[in-house]
């Protein structure tokens, strides 16, 4: 995968990988205690044709992790920065899992940088999600946390996991599932955690939903990207969120759990490709405003 890249914004450094030269662009965006490298069985694929960014948001990865706002909006900000940055005026929006929840957040606050939407496992579509994020956003997961991700498991767990790929056994669900445990060994990585999950998780599941503003992704063209056998985020969120965005296209890919880039990447960059080659990026700014004026539609309304 191409190398990692950094800059300073609002005096944090960003970590972010960037590759292709094409006229649009793609951003892409990872999930909880993820980092750009889930992307890694992706992204070259989609660099041949166009410009793709993936970046480890702040307090993931190899970014900064400070004290502050981990809200979804406050990521959207972040990425918004990046993109000016960079030079990026806009992008087709990928984002998994918590990523998700972040497209659709960057979608609504800045319509402008966005030419398509993908909702990959997303979160931000209904209360269900995994009881053991549940049960970590709980007070107190801070102080249990260095017991159960103590760093001699984490580096057992690397090397077998190195062992396994150099034998050339996929495990990719697993590889991806252990990256994010083994990231909460690290001290600086498990508060940033915390902080981001009680953003958008408590005991009874999601508290963030943008249920009742999906209409306004019609003025987007979105595609909505899930396993069916997700046990962190349930597949109905996506049967429910198709249902709910008019146009949407839904792609579900059997026997998938949680990381369809990961464990299904030649079908995951033919389904985008081929969604963003058979769409057109919006051109009419109007679009969003006539959607808000005329709300969503109801039953009997």
């Amino acid at each position: 995968m191409v190398g990692r890249s950094q800059v300073v914004l609002h005096g944090h450094r960003v970590t972010y990988r960037i590759d292709g030269d094409g006229d649009e662009a793609i951003l892409l965006i990872h999930g909880m205690a993820g980092s750009s490298r889930t992307w890694g069985e992706v992204m070259p694929a989609l660099a041949r044709r166009y410009r793709v960014l993936a970046p480890d948001l702040m307090g993931h990865g190899e970014s900064a992790k400070p004290m502050g706002d981990y809200s979804l909006g406050a990521h959207a900000s972040g990425l918004r920065d990046l993109m000016a940055r960079l030079g990026i005026e806009r992008a087709t929006v990928v984002g998994q899992s918590l990523g998700g929840g972040i497209a659709l957040q960057l979608a609504y606050q800045h319509p402008e940088l966005c030419d398509r939407l993908v909702l990959v496992s997303s979160g931000g579509l209904g209360r269900e999600v995994s009881p053991i994020l549940r049960l970590l956003s709980l007070p107190g997961s801070e102080l249990v946390l260095p017991l159960v991700a103590p760093a001699f498991v984490r580096d057992k767990g690397t090397a077998v996991n190195r062992w396994l790929r150099d034998q050339g056994i996929r495990t990719s669900w697993m590889a991806e599932m252990w990256r994010a445990y083994a990231s909460l060994a690290d001290a600086e990585n498990r508060r940033a955690f915390v902080r981001t999950l009680r953003s958008v998780v408590d005991l009874g599941g999601q508290t963030v939903s943008a249920n009742d503003r999906l209409y306004l992704a019609a003025a987007l063209p979105t595609m909505i990207l899930w396993g069916d056998h997700d046990d962190i985020i349930p597949v109905a969120h996506a049967y429910a969120a198709h249902e709910a965005i008019p146009g949407s296209r839904l792609e579900v890919f059997p026997g998938v759990r949680h990381f369809p880039q990961s464990e299904a990447p030649e079908r995951f960059v033919e389904v985008l490709l081929d969604f963003i080659a058979t769409t057109e990026r919006p051109h009419d700014a109007t679009r969003l405003h006539d959607l808000l004026v005329e709300g969503p539609e109801r039953p009997g309304a």
